[in-house]
């Protein structure tokens, strides 16, 4: 049996023929830079995501970069963030001028550790850090509370990195509210890339800036295309970070199947921590599953919420580089996010010499992404979790 670790086509088939259609009438159109169909994704984001203010630019990436330009970060300013996530996270603070500064992740959800948070800040004396960029790993939002609590003490915004967590939902109490809110509207602004393998993924690049916060959307907007305002008239330089409008339409069919692809990857995930537990009874197994931890808050109303969306699912495994290649030669793929944490990365290493961040160093080393995307079946699921248990037996 082959599985992949993503596969498009199941999801393809269902929206073929309106995608293609779509497509066309852009292209018929000649309206190719911005538009009404980039304008249109824009309020169906910002509505999904129950903010006032939505961005459409060129990628997740972009997303970030000119959320820290809206900041003015610069040289000599550092920003605080997690050392477990994709390199974009912290390229785009060095490429200001910038620099990373990291606290550790928490164990359970792989998400920067409010605790940790607070000692950096503690420690921090020179009153240089101008931003916090958590990063809902994943698909499960960061412990936001907390620290937007701590951000808000000190008065530094946060930006959210939730690339691979749009629509994710966790509860969120500040500013006097209590209540659910989804990723990317609880700090400043939140950043999300539509890269393809992502839950609402383009067919290229493409991402979105979100805000509650008119002043900063409207810096944002203005940024993304050369800080022009009005046409020609530049009282800021800014960047081409504008969204493509055939990508902007692709999304907008894609966004409307956004949540039963959620539903069908939290129902994968719940197959495997099923198969693996009955693997864990019939004896010592060295395997954790991910945990959802706002699957116990949801309990209460047994409301159906996107408390983890699953864009991976990750278990933490001994032997993982012989576990990986035995997986491979059963054509089963997988992945490692990531191999090494951002602290560790030559470029940076190379310009300053980051602390250990042990929980990051110990994820790196054991933790494996297995395929969960909607299309997955349930024969492929056993095949996997069955090969595993073979390679601990």
């Amino acid at each position: 049996m082959n599985v992949p670790l993503l596969d498009l086509g199941p999801t393809l088939e269902e929206q073929r023929q309106e995608i293609i259609e779509k497509v066309i009438e852009v292209v018929e159109s000649t309206r190719y830079i911005q538009g009404p169909e980039v304008e249109g994704l824009e309020a169906e984001i910002g509505e999904y995501c129950e903010v006032s203010g939505a961005i459409g630019v060129s990628s997740g990436t972009d997303a970030l970069l000119v959320s820290l330009m809206a900041l003015d970060i610069g040289p000599g300013d550092l920003v605080l963030t997690t050392p477990y996530s994709f390199f974009a996270t912290m390229g785009v603070i060095i490429r200001l001028g910038a620099s990373p500064v990291f606290a550790d992740i928490d164990p359970v959800t792989f998400n920067i550790d409010p605790l940790k948070v607070e000692e950096v800040l503690a420690a921090d004396s020179t009153g240089k850090i101008k931003a916090i960029i958590p990063v809902h790993l994943y698909g499960q939002c960061a412990a936001m509370s907390s620290i937007m609590e701590i951000a808000e003490h000190r008065g530094i915004p946060v930006i959210e990195d939730a690339a691979q967590a749009i629509g994710a939902e966790t509860i969120y109490s500040g500013n006097g509210e209590h209540g659910w809110r989804k990723a990317g509207s609880m700090g400043l602004a939140g950043c999300f890339s539509f890269f393809p393998s992502k839950n609402l993924g383009a067919i290229g690049d493409g991402g979105m800036v979100v805000s509650r916060d008119e002043e900063f959307t409207h810096r944002v907007r203005l940024l993304r295309n050369h800080g022009g305002e009005p046409k020609y008239y530049h009282s800021v330089v800014g960047g081409n970070f504008r969204l493509d409008p055939i990508q902007a339409a692709v999304l907008r069919i894609k966004l409307k199947r956004l949540e039963q692809w959620h539903r069908l990857r939290r129902q994968n995930a719940a197959r495997y921590n099923t198969l693996f537990s009955e693997q864990m009874s019939h004896g010592s197994f060295p395997v954790s599953t991910p945990r959802a931890v706002g699957e116990t808050q949801n309990t209460d109303t047994g409301e159906e919420r996107n408390f983890h969306i699953y864009n991976q699912y990750v278990i933490r495994v001994k032997k993982r580089d012989e576990l990986r290649e035995w997986l491979q030669q059963r054509r089963i793929a997988t992945e490692i996010y990531y191999p090494l944490g951002l602290h560790q990365q030559k470029c940076l290493t190379d310009i300053l010499t980051p602390p250990p961040m042990v929980q990051t160093e110990k994820a790196a080393a054991e933790t494996l992404a297995l395929p969960v995307y909607p299309g997955l079946t349930s024969e492929m699921q056993e095949y996997v979790v069955k090969s595993i248990a073979q390679f601990y037996r």
